[in-house]
């Protein structure tokens, strides 16, 4: 721009100096009036000699810069000339039309020839000094403008060589002022491409005071309140996000489409998903809601129960509630949905209702058979010997019955509320399990000779192994004597029944094995389950109330152990109780008792 503008400046000079030059050339060659009155005097005389005056008054006239002058009476005779090599054409008509016009209009003209060279030619009027409209001739000058043209050239090249000095000088201040403005500009963009890319470190470096300077401290004052904002952000994300993952519920974000956004761990665990599973599907298909869309459940904000897995032992009950995320304008960008697990509640209550039902029902049977009896009694078969004496036994049973199924019940309730204490200490369970079966053996002696009692055997497999273990002895007795009576009870007569005891790396586990007709295996998970019977009619007619597997799960749990059955139908049953187990060193010193 600033070459461009220089060079139209320049040509503009030019120009105008051109112009300014020609005029004033014009002015110097033009001839005097003095010279011009002498001329047309001697053009209008009669004077014989007047031709020899008019070229000594040329030849007289002195100007370096005119080359050639010639004169031209009115009727366009040449009267005199300059050179002398010309002095033939004196005399003769000039043949020259610019003369002609010039002593026809009265007009002067000035014309620039090139005749090999440049040149200027100026014709003028000669009048008498009658009247300026009497023209008596014209005066032909012929000048050289060789040393004008040259010091236009002279000057035009100057001015060509101080244009691209101060062009170059200019480009030179504008690559240095350019750069002081551009190079801020860049290290502010570098500055915006190393925030976008979350480096906060660098700054933007100040030159000076002017309109960049405070526009760098205004770049570098919003680099830090990003960062600053950037440090609140991700710490409020690592904040809920810390939440998200340490909640007990589970929690599923979605847009205002229903889309997954956002998923915690909890929820993925109750789902049983994986996170790109969930994330940008559609929620009410996560929840495998088939019958409703993704917006109904958003819209309607209901409170709905979703079951996952269900008729399977990992089957769930989940509480799900939903609430929109508005903006402050109103605008619905989303919703969250919260899931509770509702599984244990759910069970807690069906074992609730079912233990009721339960109670009811064996105790209404005995409270019913003892108001039968009780009722024919006091209608008269008190007196009857025969009857009475039955009647009466049946009622002793049925009490026997109900406060034995009242004890088992507060037993399970002591249990259930951390009441029922435990006396632990260290016994040998080898010892321990032989003591019990020695009952066992005892009552087997006793009722050899009784032909109503059922015969069976005990086969031992515990081994000579001190396995020494921290126990409640009244309480794992009651287990085991609740199991051992199980397995004399189903077993059919003259049974075998198996007592191992086995070291398993740090439990110690004990298995009954006796040879009933086994359990089936849709039951197996449920026998611990209070008032459970696999064969009810059988079970309540040897006199059992149901709660005896509950309790020795319960006292087998508090011992921090585990209590399971195996069994298969027609071939038998074997119940297994897991304790742990610390081997003893050689160092311990303990008394046996």
């Amino acid at each position: 721009m600033l070459l461009a503008t220089i060079e139209v400046i320049g040509a503009y000079f030019t120009r105008q100096l051109e112009q300014t030059s020609i005029e004033n050339f014009q002015s110097s060659i033009q001839i005097q009036t003095v010279v011009s009155n002498q001329l047309a005097n001697q053009l209008t005389s009669d004077s014989k000699n007047a031709n020899d005056r008019l070229n000594q008054i040329v030849n007289d006239y002195n100007n370096d810069a005119i080359s050639e002058i010639i004169v031209v009476d009115n009727k366009d005779t040449i009267r005199a000339v300059s050179n002398l090599n010309d002095k033939s054409k004196i005399g003769q008509r000039i043949n020259n039309t610019d003369v002609k016009r010039v002593i026809s209009t009265g007009h002067q003209i000035n014309k620039v020839i090139d005749d090999h060279g440049n040149y200027m030619i100026q014709i003028s009027p000669l009048t008498s000094g009658n009247g300026s409209n009497n023209n008596v001739g014209a005066i032909y000058v012929k000048a050289s403008m060789q040393d004008v043209f040259n010091n236009l050239r002279q000057i035009s090249l100057t001015f060509l060589i101080a244009s691209l000095i101060a062009a170059l000088l200019g480009a030179f201040l504008a690559l240095v002022i350019s750069r002081a403005i551009t190079q801020p500009i860049e290290e502010m963009q570098k500055q915006a491409l190393h925030i976008a890319d979350g480096d906060y470190s660098s700054q933007v470096k100040i030159y000076s005071n002017d309109e960049l300077g405070q526009l760098g401290r205004a770049f570098n004052t919003l680099s830090v309140r990003i960062e600053r904002s950037q440090e609140e952000s991700d710490s409020e994300r690592r904040r809920l996000d810390s939440v998200l993952s340490h909640m007990s519920d589970g929690v599923l974000a979605t847009d205002r489409h229903g889309n997954v956004s956002v998923v915690n761990q909890m929820a993925l665990n109750f789902l049983n998903v994986k996170e790109e599973d969930v994330i940008n599907k559609p929620i009410a298909e996560v929840l495998g809601l088939k019958d409703t869309s993704s917006q109904d459940l958003i819209s309607s904000q209901k409170e709905i129960v979703v079951t996952i897995d269900p008729n399977t032992r990992d089957e769930m009950i989940l509480h799900a509630s939903f609430s929109l995320i508005k903006r402050v304008t109103g605008f619905v960008s989303g919703s969250v949905c919260v899931l509770h697990d509702v599984t244990e509640q759910q069970k807690n209550e069906d074992s609730q209702k079912q233990f009721v039902s339960n109670v009811s029902h064996e105790l209404r049977t005995p409270l019913t058979s003892l108001q039968a009896y009780i009722e024919a009694l006091n209608e008269g078969a008190w007196k009857d010997p025969n009857i009475a004496p039955k009647f009466l036994e049946v009622t002793q049973q049925e009490t026997s019955r109900m406060i034995r199924m009242i004890n088992d019940l507060l037993s399970l309730s002591r249990m259930d509320r951390g009441v029922s204490k435990m006396d632990l200490e260290f016994v040998n369970l080898n010892d321990f399990v032989n003591h019990i079966l020695n009952r066992f053996d005892m009552i087997v002696k006793t009722d050899k000779n009784n032909d109503k009692k059922k015969k069976y055997t005990i086969k031992r497999e515990l081994g000579n192994q001190a396995l020494w273990v921290e126990i409640d002895t009244d309480k794992m007795m009651q287990v085991i004597d609740n199991i051992m009576n199980n397995a004399i009870k189903y077993s059919p007569d003259g049974s075998v029944i198996t007592v191992r005891l086995t070291q398993n790396k740090n439990h110690v586990i004990l298995s009954i094995s006796d040879q009933g007709l086994g359990i089936p295996r849709k039951d197996l998970g449920k026998i611990f389950d209070r008032f459970y019977r696999v064969d009810k009619a059988r079970s309540r007619a040897q006199g059992g109330t149901g709660l005896g597997l509950a309790i020795a799960k319960e006292i087998v749990e508090a011992h921090h152990g585990r209590i399971w059955a195996d069994s298969s139908e027609g071939k038998g049953s074997t119940f297994y109780i897991s304790l742990p187990y610390e081997p003893m060193t050689e160092e311990d010193d303990w008394d046996e008792v």
